[in-house]
């Protein structure tokens, strides 16, 4: 309850969020099967699946409406020697039409809750890709982008009040 409005004025009608996804598309997309490439064969492989995920979200000139693009890049690398098996970069968009969201809140909408509504298609084109390239199918986890979305604005925050950036430890 909101204590505010027990003051006899009649609360204002908030408005309602709509969110349609208008399109969806690869932007870009490769995969390198280096084992194959380097002629690898029956070696003992235990993978090391690393996923690197950034995401953008643009105004486009019609009303309401967002691009909003996905990157995903995924390396696999074996356990046993560290040699690359496999290395793929994904780019999918989605164009979203987005009403009711207030100014202050639309920049983490189209980076949270966008992407959200993309990821399930993105997980199976990494499934089918690294199946078709001869591997298993890649299923990777869901993706908090929630936390991603805090870990960028913390990154930004950083920066902008002139402390030194922390080299990424790998």
């Amino acid at each position: 309850m909101m204590a505010e409005e027990s003051n006899g004025a009649a609360p204002q009608a908030a408005a309602a969020v709509k969110m349609q996804v208008l399109a969806q598309f690869v932007r870009d997309m490769s995969f390198e099967n280096l084992v194959a490439q380097k002629g690898l064969t029956g070696t003992e492989m235990l993978p090391d699946i690393q996923v690197g995920v950034s995401l953008d979200a643009r105004k486009r000139p019609v009303e309401h409406q967002y691009d909003v693009i996905a990157k995903f890049k995924i390396t696999s690398k074996n356990k046993a020697n560290d040699d690359t098996l496999f290395l793929m970069e994904l780019e999918y968009g989605g164009v979203f039409l987005v009403e009711g969201v207030p100014d202050d809140q639309l920049h983490p909408f189209l980076l949270i809750e966008c992407p959200r509504m993309l990821f399930p298609f993105v997980r199976r084109i990494i499934s089918d890709v690294t199946h078709d390239g001869g591997f298993p199918p890649l299923n990777i986890d869901n993706v908090d982008f929630l936390a991603l979305y805090r870990q960028e604005m913390a990154r930004r925050a950083q920066l902008a009040a002139g402390a030194p950036a922390a080299a990424p430890m790998n």
